[in-house]
C-alpha cells in the first residue's frame, strides 16, 4: 500500500526594508553649485547633504543638513544672502520651506530673522506666521505674521508683541560657521579683485538647470 501527498509550493518574500518613496532618487554631499531657470543662473546651493526624492507627493528636495542659497538677479548681481537649517523645495510647485534659525540678508541692508519661512516663486511671495524680526537701516519691526515681495522691498509686519529679546532665539550667541557672512565677505573679495583687473583661481562649480512647470 503506498501512500502520496501533495503539498502547495509557495514564493516566499520578504517586505521591503523601506517604503518606496523614502528612498531618493540622488543623495549629493558637500554641494557648492548654482542652479538656472531657463538659461538664467537664479541662485547658488552650498549645502552638506543634497537629497531629491521624485516619489513622494509631492517630489521635492530635502536640505537637512543646513543650507545657504545666494541670491541673483539676471545681471547676476547678488540680491539677497538666504540661510536655515532646514529647508524643502517642491521643484514641481516652485515652492520653499525654510524651517530653523531663518536668516535673510538683502543688499538694501535688511537682516530678517525667523524660525520659518514660505517661499512662493511662481508669485513672488515669501511669509511667515512665525515669531519673525527684520531690521533695516532706517526701522526695525517685529512680529507674529510677516509677508513680503521676493526681493524684500515691499512688507508688512503685524500681530507685534512685546519686546524682542535676542536671547529667546539664540540670536545674541555668535555663530562660528555664520556661513552667510562668510560668503558676503568672499563675494566682496571677489568683486573688488574683479574691479581692480586681478583674477582668482576659484573654480566655478557646475550649474544645474531647475525643473519648472
Amino acid at each position: 500500500m503506498f501512500l502520496f501527498s501533495c503539498t502547495e509550493e509557495r514564493e516566499h518574500t520578504a517586505p521591503a526594508i523601506y517604503d518606496r518613496d523614502s528612498v531618493p532618487v540622488m543623495k549629493t554631499y558637500g554641494v557648492n553649485t548654482l542652479i538656472s531657470d531657463s538659461g538664467v543662473i537664479k541662485y547658488r546651493i552650498v549645502t552638506e547633504r543634497w537629497e531629491i526624492n521624485d516619489k513622494k507627493q509631492p517630489s521635492r528636495w530635502i536640505f537637512d543638513k543646513g543650507v545657504l542659497l545666494t541670491q541673483f538677479d539676471q545681471t547676476m548681481h547678488i540680491q539677497s544672502y538666504i540661510q536655515c537649517d532646514t529647508a524643502y523645495y517642491f521643484d514641481k510647485e516652485r515652492r520653499w520651506e525654510l524651517h530653523g534659525r531663518v536668516r535673510i540678508l538683502t543688499k538694501q541692508g535688511m537682516d530678517f530673522r525667523s524660525e520659518e519661512l514660505f517661499w512662493d516663486e511662481q508669485n513672488h511671495e515669501i511669509w511667515s506666521y512665525r515669531y519673525s524680526h527684520l531690521k533695516t537701516p532706517e526701522r526695525e519691526l517685529e512680529g507674529n505674521y510677516f509677508r513680503s515681495d521676493e526681493r524684500m522691498t515691499k512688507y508688512i509686519v503685524t500681530n507685534t508683541k512685546g519686546a524682542f529679546e535676542k536671547s529667546d532665539m539664540g540670536f545674541d550667541k555668535p555663530n562660528p560657521k555664520d556661513s552667510m557672512r562668510q560668503a558676503q565677505k568672499a563675494d566682496s573679495t571677489r568683486l573688488k579683485e574683479k574691479e581692480k583687473g586681478g583674477t582668482t583661481s576659484t573654480k566655478e562649480p557646475t550649474t544645474r538647470k531647475k525643473s519648472s512647470t
